[in-house]
């Protein structure tokens, strides 16, 4: 067991740490926006280098490289996003009347550069670590971008808890296309296959023959999609997930999860 405490205890703590200084420095004051930003994309650029690197590295240090890297690969699409920098053509609130089609494209074009760009992340991944031994970082973004998809198709469509202190001040119109609901359809499907791809993930971990390298990566990989399905069981259940991020969060307003 203690051959995997390692790479779980890391894929713990490096998670925290990246989510709560990307939430902090998004609520930071608008004048220092530029600075993170610019700083952020340096370390996307050293990130991408760690990334090429890493495919030729079938090790437990290259593991641990192109896991670390493809966090930062998609830490910086988070900060494009919540600072406002690539987001979308519709930085207005939804309309109350709206309903199945026309909501769902007000709202998809609320962050339609951002998938965009994500989708250009994947691609640059994908050729960095074609024809290499270790993708891990290609499907640890696979994971990530996976989780957040259905997380924010869950909010669209209804959950329990909105987090909507996560937004900052400058994205308080996404609320308006959040939704309050016991459940949602896709909800139990998303957590199904989730588990499933986290079995799938898990398994070349746990074989008798698993070589450092891939004891390590699968298991970051799969504590990485495990955190992903505790986030989205905190969408349903009634438990102060902000708690985990109080330190990256500014004080709590009274009304900010407010949604319909």
């Amino acid at each position: 067991m203690s051959d995997y405490a390692a790479p779980i205890v890391y894929a713990v703590v490096i998670w925290w740490f990246l989510t709560g200084a990307i939430l902090w420095l998004n609520h930071r004051p608008r004048r220092t926006h530029a600075w993170s930003f610019g700083a952020t994309t340096l370390a996307l650029a050293g990130a991408l280098w760690v990334i090429a690197w890493s495919a030729r590295q079938e090790s437990e240090a290259g593991a641990y490289a192109a896991f670390t890297a493809a966090l930062i690969v998609w830490g910086w699409q988070e900060m494009a996003f919540y600072m406002g920098y690539v987001a979308g053509p519709r930085r207005t609130p939804g309309v109350p009347t709206d309903r199945g089609l026309a909501r769902f494209g007000a709202a998809a074009a609320t962050n339609l550069w951002h998938e965009a760009a994500i989708i250009l992340g994947f691609a640059a991944i994908a050729w960095l670590t074609a024809g290499g031994p270790n993708r891990m970082a290609l499907w640890t973004y696979l994971v990530l971008w996976g989780m957040n998809l259905s997380a924010r198709l869950n909010l669209f469509l209804g959950v329990r808890n909105l987090n909507a202190e996560f937004l900052p001040e400058h994205l308080r119109y996404l609320g308006s296309f959040f939704r309050r609901a016991p459940m949602n359809a896709l909800f139990p499907v998303a957590m199904i296959l989730a588990t499933g791809f986290l079995l799938v993930l898990l398994h070349p971990a746990v074989t008798e023959s698993a070589s450092a390298f891939k004891r390590s990566g699968h298991t970051m990989m799969a504590t990485l999609m495990a955190l992903a399905i505790l986030e989205h069981g905190f969408l349903m259940l009634p438990l102060p997930s902000a708690a985990l991020w109080g330190w990256g969060l500014p004080a709590r307003r009274p009304g900010a999860d407010a949604a319909p």
